[in-house]
């Protein structure tokens, strides 16, 4: 592997970043530790793109063509069950999604290309501040992310508990889903526990909605699609013996087309307007689509597996895999980019097979070589 040699190094940085997590766009120790580590290498920085993003550029050569590389830098709102020694010192907060291991294996590609790189173009190296609230990919991209910077395609990684270690998967076309959020507020009139004929308590009104709603995915949409609706909160103005008269349900859906994304939508407005009327009611509804579908152009995804197969052997990698209902606003680059996104193995076992977004998760470091390794060669590779 190429980056066998920092592998002490990739290890230090991990499990630094994994102990001093930070949250959204409030990155600025992370960002500044990136930028410094940045600049050592040699390569050129760019601070406070979107906020607090970063993004480094490693040009040889005389060629015009180039590639980004990009990896999220924010942790979680949780609190750390791990007792290893790196485990978080920040109360409340925790890399419970392996973003310190995306950020060092984009850390470890930049060392070697800088130190033994021999390709003609450039490459950059993007890290992105909050995308665990789907905010900061846009957020960079509207700060002139690929104005300033000429990028022709971008690849991002993810690592996933549950594949086997240093597994690579990917495939063309969506790989991770939409996320939009929805909100229905109900307008009753409540009343007396003891009276109920004499008003429209909206917790009745309410759970018909939300019975209502999983009959959306089994029955409004094409089989061969896949969607998710979840009712995460639901909220009543009512007490010990006051039936509510006001109510609100909020909740998350996920698709995988933008066709079944509007087939919930719609079908959600009828079901509540429609339980709603029956009941003389008013209501309002709303529905915001938070991050569309991660979307892979064909030829990157190519590019991608072959890169990953010479890498760690053919039958480590899965170039057709099955789409993830999760979201990653790295479909916002995508959606103006070429590129490719792509799964690793996080492995099976112990804190390195729990789910992602779990208080006793932790991010694989036998991936740090393998991960920045395979960048490393995909970027010899797109700009030989």
């Amino acid at each position: 592997m190429l980056t066998k040699k920092y592998e002490n190094e990739l290890k230090q940085w991990r499990h630094d970043f994994h102990a001093n997590p930070e949250l959204n766009f409030d990155v600025n120790e992370t960002a500044a530790k990136v930028a410094t580590l940045l600049n050592e290498f040699g390569l050129e920085v760019h601070t406070g793109i979107g906020g607090t993003g970063v993004v480094g550029v490693l040009k040889k050569g005389s060629s015009d063509k180039s590639i980004g590389i990009r990896a999220d830098m924010d942790a979680l709102p949780i609190t750390e069950l791990n007792d290893f020694t790196y485990k978080s010192k920040n109360e409340g907060k925790m890399h419970a999604c392996g973003h310190d291991g995306h950020t060092t294996m984009a850390l470890g590609a930049a060392k070697y290309l800088a130190e033994n790189g021999s390709f003609d173009g450039t490459a950059y190296f993007i890290f992105q501040p909050d995308e665990e609230a789907t905010e900061g990919a846009q957020a960079m991209i509207d700060d002139g992310l690929f104005d300033k910077f000429k990028i022709d395609e971008v690849y991002a990684f993810h690592n996933l508990p549950g594949l086997p270690t240093g597994n690579f998967a990917s495939r063309a076309g969506a790989i991770t889903g939409s996320e939009s959020l929805f909100e229905i507020k109900l307008f009753g009139r409540g009343g007396h526990s003891a009276l109920p004929h004499m008003g429209v308590d909206t917790i009745t009104v309410g759970t018909q909605i939300i019975t209502a709603l999983q009959s959306i995915v089994s029955r409004k949409i094409n089989p061969a699609l896949n969607g998710v609706v979840s009712v995460t909160e639901f909220k009543s103005n009512g007490m010990k013996n006051v039936l509510p008269g006001e109510s609100i349900i909020l909740g998350d859906t996920r698709a995988l087309s933008p066709e079944a994304n509007k087939t919930i939508e719609e079908s959600m407005k009828q079901i509540v307007e429609g339980i709603a009327k029956a009941h003389n009611i008013e209501f309002s509804f709303s529905y915001n689509v938070q991050t569309q579908m991660t979307i892979n152009t064909s030829t990157q995804v190519q590019t991608a597996i072959d890169v990953a197969k010479n890498l760690v052997g053919n039958e480590l990698v899965d170039g057709d895999c099955e789409p993830k209902l999760f979201s990653e606003d790295f479909a916002q680059m995508l959606s103006v980019k070429p590129g490719c996104y792509m799964l690793i193995g996080n492995g099976t076992e112990g804190s390195n097979g729990k789910s992602l977004h779990s208080a006793d998760y932790d991010f694989n470091d036998e991936l740090l070589v393998i991960g920045s390794s395979f960048w490393s060669e995909l970027v010899t590779k797109q700009l030989s």
